[in-house]
């Protein structure tokens, strides 16, 4: 199958396919609602300022947008490299043959192995996982490192219990109990098997839209220039003041991409080794206020579109009165029929839009 690229002249042989996920708060699923939303708008240049899984900045390129993606976890940069920034490079199955050896000449650390002992995997799988690591940092090109941490990530989290690494419990990997969450078949089954398979989904998932398309890992007051439209996704606090803290959901994965330097990011006083706190003022109650007008007045002369929960901190309606300091015109869009995953509420998806 063929087809052109909207408003781009660029063929391509098949659809391009992003990949599946099982990151909490990802857009995957509601991304033609988005679309539907901000299609009208006229823009070319777009930031995706709070990343994620890439799945909104993936939808824009799809869309012939020219797109920066931008997050602060440096694993999350890795697929915004891997699916946004690279328009061209795939995993060859010669580069996923030497993935998966172990190699001689080459001296494999142990430290998932020794760390990480009876809390996310087993003592064979954390040796699979730093061969991996290793023979990842062994590629000098950046978007097949990218692809390949994709895999891993992906296949790391497919394993997990909840698909997060909130706390040791590996143990339910293998208690006889009745579950009513997992999929016992899918942990059980390889590591190699879970890296093929994913490797497989990333390479579908490159194309180019023939626009030079960016991935940055940056505070987002820290990014630098102009962008006719600021996607704007930060992590969620509830209306009791408890925030979505990505860094310790996922704080193995980010890891994994800081392995030289990991030893020394642990806080050695968590049963489940979770990397040293920082601060942030996305989930801070008290600064969440103050940081979204910052960002709206620093990203005032684009369109703001900031997607939202109906219960979230700032309320819908203190986020339009913020938006008003910059913007003469506001647009709300509700979604009422989106489930949250972990969610037991009726809540509803809000995209607010400043124009």
């Amino acid at each position: 199958m063929t087809r052109y690229l909207k408003k781009q002249m660029v063929l391509l042989e098949e659809d391009p396919v992003f990949p599946s996920t099982r990151f909490q708060g990802s857009k995957l699923k509601i991304v033609d609602w988005i679309w539907e939303g901000v299609k009208d708008l006229k823009f070319h240049t777009a930031l995706d300022a709070f990343g994620g899984t890439g799945s909104v900045a993936y939808m824009l390129k799809e869309q012939g947008k020219k797109v920066t993606y931008n997050d602060i976890l440096k694993f999350n940069y890795y697929i915004g490299l891997a699916l946004i920034e690279n328009d061209e490079v795939t995993l060859s199955n010669d580069d996923v043959n030497f993935l998966l050896t172990k190699h001689k000449g080459i001296t494999y650390p142990t430290f998932i192995a020794d760390t990480f002992k009876n809390i996310y995997f087993t003592d064979k799988e954390n040796s699979w996982i730093d061969m991996v690591v290793t023979n990842i940092r062994l590629i000098d090109d950046k978007y097949k490192q990218a692809l390949a941490y994709f895999a891993l990530f992906q296949s790391c989290i497919i394993k997990r219990p909840f698909n997060l690494f909130h706390r040791k419990n590996l143990y339910l990997r293998f208690a006889e109990v009745k579950r009513d969450f997992g999929n016992k078949a899918t942990w059980d089954t390889p590591f190699e098997i879970h890296f093929r398979k994913f490797v497989e989904e990333a390479n579908n998932a490159v194309f180019s839209n023939g626009q030079r398309n960016k991935a940055l890992n940056l505070d987002v007051f820290n990014i630098e220039g102009d962008f006719d439209l600021i996607y704007i996704d930060t992590p969620y606090i509830s209306k009791k003041g408890v925030g979505v803290d990505y860094f310790g959901f996922y704080h193995f994965l980010e890891g994994l991409v800081n392995y030289e330097n990991w030893p020394n990011m642990i806080d050695y006083k968590t049963k489940h080794r979770k990397l040293k706190s920082k601060p942030s003022v996305w989930i801070d109650r008290n600064k969440i206020h103050s940081a979204f007008d910052k960002l709206f007045e620093r990203f005032q002369d684009g369109i703001l579109v900031i997607s939202y929960r109906s219960d979230g901190i700032p309320s819908i309606d203190t986020l339009s009165n913020m938006l008003e300091k910059y913007k003469r015109t506001i647009h709300e869009i509700k979604r009422k029929d989106y489930k949250y995953a972990l969610s037991t509420n009726e809540l509803e998806e809000v995209i607010l839009i400043g124009e």
